[in-house]
């Protein structure tokens, strides 16, 4: 689905969906192009449990928490410096 019809299918509503098919313009926006609904969920705060559960059971999947109040999906892509807890190589 895109955006539009989602918005008009689930108004005023908060969603976890997931990016089938995306991409980043060269000012870091994510571009989603085919969407799918995992779950409605009733409010903010659900919504943010179950992307945590879900991202953590499927980390290679794309998922985000998102309100259908939005006109249009504003999903910056952050450049993380550094090495995070757990990916991080000791050579003795």
């Amino acid at each position: 689905m895109l955006w539009p019809e989602i918005r008009t299918a689930y108004p005023d509503q908060w969603l976890i969906i997931e990016a089938l098919e995306a991409h980043t313009t060269a000012d870091n926006q994510r571009l989603l192009e085919r969407i799918a609904i995992i779950e409605s969920c009733p409010d903010g705060s659900v919504a943010m449990q179950r992307y945590r559960l879900l991202h953590q059971q499927h980390p290679q999947r794309e998922f985000y928490f998102v309100h259908t109040s939005r006109q249009e999906l504003d999903i910056r892509e952050r450049q993380w410096l550094g090495i995070r807890r757990g990916h991080a190589v000791i050579t003795n």
